[in-house]
């Protein structure tokens, strides 16, 4: 059985706010972020979105901790982890 990956993500919305989240298909969730009514809520009126940021874990737990922990972080401190890469 192959082992599944888990991605945390940061998208940039068109009105330039951040939102980030978990996923184990990061292609599949983009175009739902973009054109499906699965989106989240908040990405669904700030369309489009574009991924910025991407982390792999190889466990669920792992990437819900680092997804817990970057929604924590001040909008600066998200957006100079985005200029370190």
């Amino acid at each position: 059985m192959k082992a599944e990956k888990w991605y945390v993500y940061i998208l940039r919305c068109a009105d330039g706010t951040l939102y980030t989240g978990i996923t184990t298909d990061i292609e599949r969730r983009l175009v739902e972020h973009n054109h499906e009514k699965t989106g989240a809520k908040y990405t669904r009126v700030r369309r489009p979105v574009y991924l910025v940021f991407q982390e792999v874990y190889s466990t669920r737990s792992e990437a819900t901790k680092r997804e817990a922990e970057l929604k924590k972080f001040p909008r600066v401190k998200k957006q100079n982890l985005l200029y370190e890469l």
